[in-house]
């Protein structure tokens, strides 16, 4: 007997996750094979999905093995997700110094948040001497790239006369960059220059 088009229907609803699912394993079972062929940007997605548990079942080890072997054949992302693992002791023991070392690795490739993360390790002395010159320069190396974070760093710096010699027209300039992109505090700041005229 032919089933009418609402019980098709209900089957074909009722098999979708189980597609998806093989779909999901066979997609992950390519990404190992991949990844096990020295494949950069396949390893660091593995890493990426075990680190966020999509697919697999979380494993911040294995998602440390995974970026670890991006970012030894010089993969800048996954560079940068190693440095976040050791400063989190994610999958890893913490180590201040083995993020520092990643981080510099994934800045010198020109990766923005490294650039920026790196230089709030100059300012605060963490895992690095403090360097406040050395935090400038990686923090404006971030901001040039559109860093929204870092722009707003700078006009922080600019306007508190912190690091930087004062002058209120680079901070606005640099605020104005970060509220364009809706960064609240950048917002705020622009708004009390309106306000206050300073």
């Amino acid at each position: 007997m032919k089933k009418g088009i609402f019980a098709r229907l209900f089957d074909w609803t009722s098999s979708a996750p189980q597609q998806t699912q093989n779909r999901e394993n066979t997609h992950l079972a390519k990404m190992q094979e991949t990844g096990a062929q020295d494949n950069a940007q396949a390893q660091f997605a593995l890493g990426l999905r075990y680190a966020l548990g999509k697919g697999v079942a979380q494993d911040d080890q294995q998602a440390f093995a995974w970026y670890r072997r991006a970012a030894e054949q010089g993969h800048a992302e996954a560079q940068y997700h190693l440095g976040l693992m050791y400063v989190e002791g994610r999958g890893v023991a913490q180590d201040d110094q083995q993020a520092v070392a990643w981080f510099r690795k994934a800045a010198d490739q020109g990766h923005a948040e490294a650039q920026y993360d790196l230089g709030q390790r100059y300012t605060f002395g963490e895992g690095v001497v403090q360097d406040d010159q050395q935090a400038v320069a990686l923090i404006r190396k971030a901001a040039d790239q559109g860093h929204v974070a870092a722009q707003y760093n700078m006009g922080f710096m600019y306007a508190e006369g912190f690091k930087l010699a004062q002058d209120y027209q680079k901070a606005f300039a640099w605020f104005h960059q970060a509220a364009e992109q809706g960064y609240a505090a950048a917002q705020n700041r622009l708004g009390a220059i309106y306000a206050n005229g300073s």
